[in-house]
This record gives C-alpha cells, structure tokens and sequence, in this order.
C-alpha cells in the first residue's frame, strides 16, 4: 500500500530542490461560491493554510493520476485492455482532494469510474494497469478489471449502477456498531443519483444517524444523457430532503479537501448523515467506447478544459505563491511521466493468471464446498 504514496512523494521531493521550503505554509482563500448549503446554516471556512509540501504531494498525485488513465486509454486503444473502461481524467480533484482530508481509518466506496480511487488510496499504478489488462499483478489478480478494484482502504468500484450505496451505508453501520470513529464516503454519479436504492440508503443512514457523507459525483452527464434531461431537480445536494447537505466545487482541489474535511467532522459529532455533491466535468465519454461528443460539442470540453481544470488551476497556484518554480513543476511532471513508463511496462509484462484463480477469492477458506457446478449441471469443478 505505502510504495505508490512513497513513489509520488519521491518524485516531487526529486524535482523540488529547495527542500528547505517544505514545511512553509501559504494562506489560502476559497472562493465564495465554493459552497453552497442545504438545511445548514454555515459554510466550511473559506480560509485555509497549506503547507508546501501537502501542495505539491497533491499536485503530484493528480499530475501521477492523469498520466495513468492516458496510459490506460493508449492500452486500450492498443488492444490490450479489452471489455469496459471508465476514465476519470477531468476529476481528479474529488479523490485527491478527499484523500487529503482523511485518513486510510475512513472509509471510501464507489462505482465503476474507479481507477483514481483504487490508485489514490495506496494501490500502484502497475496494479490498477495490470488488472486493466487482466494480468496476475492486478489489484483484484486481473479479474476484476476496470470495475472491480480493492484496495486494503478501498471497498472498491461496483459494476452495478447505485448498488454500491447500500453497501456503503452498511460499512457505515458497521463503524457505529462497532463504536468506531471514522467516517464512510459513499460515492455515486448523478446518473445513479435517481435510483431507488440510493433513497433507501438515505433513509436507513437518516434512522439511525450513520456516519456516512453521500457523495454524489456530478460529472453533468449520466452515460450519453445530460442531467438536466434526466432528474427534474439537478441540485443533488438537496434531493435527500430530510438530510443536510453540501455542494462542492468538485474542479478545485482545496475546495474538496476543505469539504471532505467538513463533513468529517460533521458526521463524527453525531449529527448523523450528510448528502455532498461534487460539481465535476470528465473530459471523455462515459466508456472508452463512447467519444463524448454526441451529445456535448468540443467547444464545451474545450472551455472546461481552458477555464477550469483541476491540475492546470493548482499548478497555478503554486507557481503564483512561489511554493514552486516552473522548472520545478516540469521536474515533477517529468519524473511521474518516468513513474508511469516503468509502471506500464512491469503491468505489460505480469503473465495472466493461473486458471485456478477462477476458483479463488469466492468463499472463506474452510467453508468452501467440494465442488462448484458450472453452466451446465454435468460441468463442475473441484477445490484443490
């Protein structure tokens, strides 16, 4: 778990020679309308101080993460990944920015855009690429693919749209039965943000005041369909009713890191759950096999791309605030472009999985039956 934080530290402390300057801080404003509330009656501080080196370990985690998923998207288009594929370039802030504001103790569930999460919560770049390609080394051994990944911290991405909700709210559960102080962000996009389920979610967290933040990741589009033409109400912050809730904005990191912080501390004072919504954009198509721009124009890419890109806007801060020089930035840049080279090839390189992993990871050791039948009931296989 520790080798790809180590990894993404080690590649900005390589670059940022003036090492000196790392525990400085800068005093950060948000801006106002990085926060908008629902039944609550006060905002998260819009003032923060940041230390350099948490600075540039974000900026470094986000540059790392866009840099994984282009990787992934020439192994795709390579022939090399095959089946679904969900990147989440255009998000990175909602992950890195959450990771920032918890601890591996929290707890973090999600749907199947899922590569950033298994990678930001300590899983290697080699293992979310070699289970993209189906090989051994693979987080889940290579059969999870691109929509099941798990990490020791990370409860995975689900195939099954909203299914990971319930199951969510269940870990949830599990951390106030068990009188556990840590807090489960269960994720969800706004295409899944009208299933039934979520609203059991709601209230079953809301009857017994669960630990649980509800994070509706709203990227605008739901597959092929904008959100406006499929929810009568788009603010999703608001749709639990009976539930707090928050809006985030999900394109600048600090405003999610400040967020997540928030509502931390709010499920964990006993108030029960909460409803957040991060306000995202992914610059692909829902799937690697959809373009993206049959139901949205370029120009609209373009000017998320130009005007509010997550990494773009950090890098400019920090540049801004003297926390780093260009040249350093580039050395950064430089050294996870390496990271990611070295990592694609170990992943291109890991053998498929033995057969008899089909067989594995299905039932607790010692509980496993005999035989399992197939297809057919004159098809069946034996435990070894």
């Amino acid at each position: 778990m520790l080798r790809t934080i180590f990894s993404c530290k080690s590649a900005w402390r390589r670059a940022f020679s003036t090492t000196s300057r790392q525990h400085e801080k800068i005093s950060v404003t948000l801006p106002e309308d990085s926060f908008k509330m629902y039944k609550v009656d006060h905002k998260p501080n819009l003032d923060m101080e940041i230390e350099h080196s948490e600075l540039l370990d974000i900026f470094t985690k986000m540059t790392t993460m866009r840099k994984m998923e282009l990787a992934a998207d020439g192994l795709y288009k390579a022939k090399k990944i095959r089946g679904f594929c969900h990147l989440c370039t255009g998000q990175e802030a909602v992950s890195v920015g959450m990771e920032s504001a918890i601890t591996h103790h929290d707890h973090v569930i999600t749907a199947y855009r899922c590569h950033g999460f298994t990678f930001i919560r300590g899983a290697t770049v080699k293992s979310v690429l070699a289970e993209l390609m189906g090989r051994e080394s693979g987080i889940s051994h290579g059969k999870g693919g691109s929509m099941h990944m798990f990490s020791p911290s990370f409860y995975g991405g689900h195939g099954i749209v909203g299914a990971q909700v319930p199951l969510g709210a269940g870990i949830a559960f599990t951390q106030k039965y068990l009188g556990i102080p840590s807090a489960t962000f269960t994720l969800y996009g706004d295409g899944a943000a009208n299933q039934g389920q979520v609203f059991e979610s709601f209230n079953m967290a809301a009857l017994w005041e669960l630990p649980c933040i509800f994070v509706c990741e709203n990227n605008k589009y739901g597959m092929g369909t904008s959100a406006s033409r499929s929810s009568a109400s788009t603010e999703y912050y608001t749709r639990a009713e009976y539930i707090p809730g928050i809006q985030v904005n999900g394109m600048d990191v600090l405003a999610v890191k400040r967020g997540c912080e928030w509502a931390k501390e709010w499920v964990l004072s006993g108030k029960g759950p909460l409803v957040m919504e991060m306000r995202t954009y992914r610059y692909g198509g829902h799937s690697m096999s959809d373009p993206g721009t049959t139901y949205r124009s370029r120009d609209e890419i373009q000017r998320m791309r130009s005007t509010a890109d997550p990494i773009t806007h950090l890098r400019d801060l920090i540049i801004d605030r003297s926390v780093a020089t260009e040249e350093e930035i580039k050395a950064i840049d430089k050294e996870a472009r390496k990271l990611i080279e070295k990592e694609t090839q170990e992943a291109e390189a890991s053998p498929e999985p033995d057969l008899k992993e089909f067989w594995s990871d299905i039932y607790i050791k010692g509980t496993e039956p005999s035989i399992i039948r197939g297809r057919v009931p004159s098809e069946s296989h034996r435990f070894h």
